[in-house]
């Protein structure tokens, strides 16, 4: 399978307007490890999991097949990027502690990317898969982003999105599964933040270059009118679907 790159070519919109991760699960998730050794976040981006795990973990190898997302990762002393696929690592085998792959898995060639899961993760490592697709704002507000989601990009969405639309349920995960707790991603965002989020979506940048427009501005008025001012800072949370299992 060939990586499948939607996003180098707005890594650094991806660095910024992307959610973070709630550190809660960061900590739930190295309770189970077997040692804070070393850490590997598979298909990294921008390197947002992997810096909450340089703060828990003695060395933290953070991966992704896209060079220009790696370009726009933060850097930390004991974080190591590497250009690489998650179906061949340079990971030394039974290396590893903990896996994290936060809304990625689903482009995996999942035979493969499993079978080096399994090289490299020592016994009883921990591997953690995770998406989140669904959001709450407010009603008025929530209304025009399911609108734009389905009816103005939906068509362009790649299909490997109605994985995460099932919350990762029918992916097969051949790990024997552990119970870690259920978490939500929140923000602070105003308006500007938000619209920046959705030009970062692969459905928003296939729409632009399929028409040469911006699918933000079929929105655009309907979604200020909603909001209301565009500075007022809203929170909004995405509750995360965790597939998380153990090596043994």
């Amino acid at each position: 399978m060939a990586f499948k790159d939607h996003f180098s070519g707005h890594a650094g919109e991806y660095a910024r307007y992307r959610p973070r991760y709630p550190a809660e699960l960061f900590t739930k998730l190295v309770e189970s490890a077997p040692a804070r050794e070393l850490a590997w976040d598979c298909a990294t981006g921008s390197g947002q999991a992997a810096v909450a795990l340089a703060k828990l973990f003695a060395r933290v190898i953070a991966s992704d097949a896209s060079a220009e997302q790696i370009g726009n990762a933060a850097r930390l002393p004991n974080i190591e990027y590497k250009v690489e696929t998650a179906e061949q690592s340079s990971q030394g085998s039974a290396s590893v502690d903990l896996i994290t792959v936060g809304q990625a898995l689903h482009w995996f060639d999942l035979v493969k990317f499993y079978a080096e899961a399994r090289r490299v993760l020592k016994p009883n490592g921990i591997i953690a898969a995770w998406c989140y697709g669904e959001r709450m704002i407010a009603p008025d507000i929530d209304r025009v982003f399911t609108r734009y989601y389905r009816d103005v990009v939906g068509p362009y969405w790649p299909p490997e999105r109605a994985l995460v639309e099932d919350g990762y349920r029918s992916l097969p995960f051949p790990f024997e599964r552990i119970g870690i707790g259920e978490f939500e991603m929140t923000v602070e965002w105003d308006l500007a933040e938000l619209l920046g989020y959705l030009g970062t979506w692969s459905a928003s940048r296939r729409y632009l270059a399929a028409t040469g427009r911006d699918p933000r501005t079929e929105i655009d008025s309907e979604l200020r009118a909603a909001w209301g001012p565009e500075t007022m800072k809203r929170v909004i949370a995405w509750p995360l679907h965790l597939l998380a299992g153990t090596k043994n």
